[in-house]
């Protein structure tokens, strides 16, 4: 290289990086001269009625003048706080203690306006309050949480358990575990994308920007287990008898339109058209439909076989067990904070748990009343077919086979 084009490109750098430091400059400035306003010690509190709870208003930096600040509650009978109105002078960064006092049962907002007005003075004073009835119900209801979870988490194995001891998954209805599997993949991505993913979990704050996140770990958990069992089912639908069951065109062609639904979504948000919340939003709402429709195929074979042979009661049982739990917590929630619009305002999540138990309980009448004799007889069936196997071998005395063919008559 020649010494002009070295002089050039010592040059150039230079230039870059002179270019570079005066922008760290400015941006450190831009950072230290912008002011830091008030925030508070917790963004949630849970209070009962007739009690109370406290939080701290914290001054981040000195201010260089003084306000007052007026809090602001969204719900006037809810909660009485003290004091509900302060100041904080110039220099200080003395913290103010807030009293909450539970009044009635509910959940409600607490913000701050500022005296002087200035909205970065207060924009980080807020609090989520729940009041509630009760500390006992909170517990139970807790415990009622875990217990579903459990039951829901260990219910796909009872079918599994089934298909391993038969090593076969005749009586199993495909339709049922293709629209399992669709649906929990679907949910999968739904709190994955919320519980892992930034750009997603941003997009979800500045449309609620003092809301929680909705998806919590154990939601997560849950859809990847049942993903993962559901597909141990499908490997043994491969590799035990299954007769001539297969998929049936309806669920085929519900199946694809889902396919289309998902792949024409992603395609609009990754063309920016709307953002990926709404595909995921799009996923949850593929992943409600299928939950309401994919009992029914089984529930349709189990007719038409007049038996429930193979469909493992086990996983009813635990599914039972995990619906009327979790829609025992919404009614003690809904009590508990006098919440009852999440249940008859918005019934949706109410009502797929009550639609749920609801085939259950025709599963069980189904297992244990309609077809309660198809177990033995196919039990019956498959001793005789065991017995005359082995009566074929050569040494085998006469006297059993005859009592066999009586049997078997």
């Amino acid at each position: 290289m020649t010494t002009k084009k070295m002089a050039f490109h010592k040059s150039r750098c230079q230039h870059i990086l002179s270019y570079a430091f005066l922008l760290y400059i400015t941006f450190s400035q831009t950072l230290a001269q912008a002011p830091n306003g008030l925030t508070v010690s917790t963004h949630d509190i849970t209070v009962l009625v007739n009690k109370t709870e406290t939080f701290d208003v914290i001054v981040r930096d000195p201010f260089t003048q003084d306000f007052n600040i007026k809090l602001k509650k969204q719900h006037d009978n809810s909660v009485h706080l003290d004091p509900m109105e302060f100041s904080v002078s110039a220099g200080s960064d003395k913290s103010q203690t807030v009293v909450i006092h539970g009044l009635k049962p509910g959940n409600l907002e607490i913000t701050a306006e500022s005296e002087p007005n200035e909205t970065w003075v207060t924009e980080d004073v807020f609090v989520r309050v729940t009041v509630a009835n009760s500390e006992a119900i909170i517990y139970t209801s807790l415990v009622f949480g875990w217990i579903y979870f459990v039951a829901w988490s260990v219910s796909f194995y009872p079918q599994i358990w089934t298909n391993f001891k038969r090593k076969s998954v005749v009586g199993l209805n495909f339709d049922f575990i293709a629209l399992n599997i669709v649906g929990f993949s679907l949910y999968s991505i739904f709190n994955c994308g919320l519980y892992w993913i930034p750009e997603i979990q941003a997009e979800y704050f500045q449309r609620h920007p003092r809301g929680l996140n909705p998806v919590m770990l154990n939601d997560v958990v849950f859809s990847l287990h049942a993903m993962f069992a559901t597909c141990i089912t499908i490997y043994q639908c491969f590799v035990y008898e299954r007769g001539d069951q297969r998929i049936s065109r309806v669920a085929t062609g519900l199946l694809s339109l889902f396919a289309v639904v998902v792949i024409v979504c992603a395609g609009l948000a990754a063309g920016n058209v709307f953002h990926w919340l709404d595909f995921m939003y799009y996923c949850s709402y593929i992943k409600l439909t299928i939950t309401i429709i994919k009992y029914v195929p089984q529930a349709l074979m189990n007719y038409r076989r007049k038996s429930t042979v193979g469909w493992s009661i086990g996983n009813v049982l635990l599914d039972f067990t995990g619906g009327v739990l979790s829609m025992l917590q919404m009614i003690l929630n809904a009590y508990n904070y006098d919440d009852w619009v999440s249940i008859f305002g918005d019934p949706t999540k109410f009502g797929l748990g009550l639609f749920s138990v609801l085939f259950d309980v025709f599963f069980m009448l189904q297992h244990y009343v309609f077809y309660r004799h198809s177990a033995d007889i196919t039990k019956s069936n498959e001793t005789v077919e065991s017995v005359v196997a082995t009566s074929a071998t050569p040494n085998i005395k006469d006297s059993k086979i005859s009592v066999i063919e009586q049997n078997a008559a």
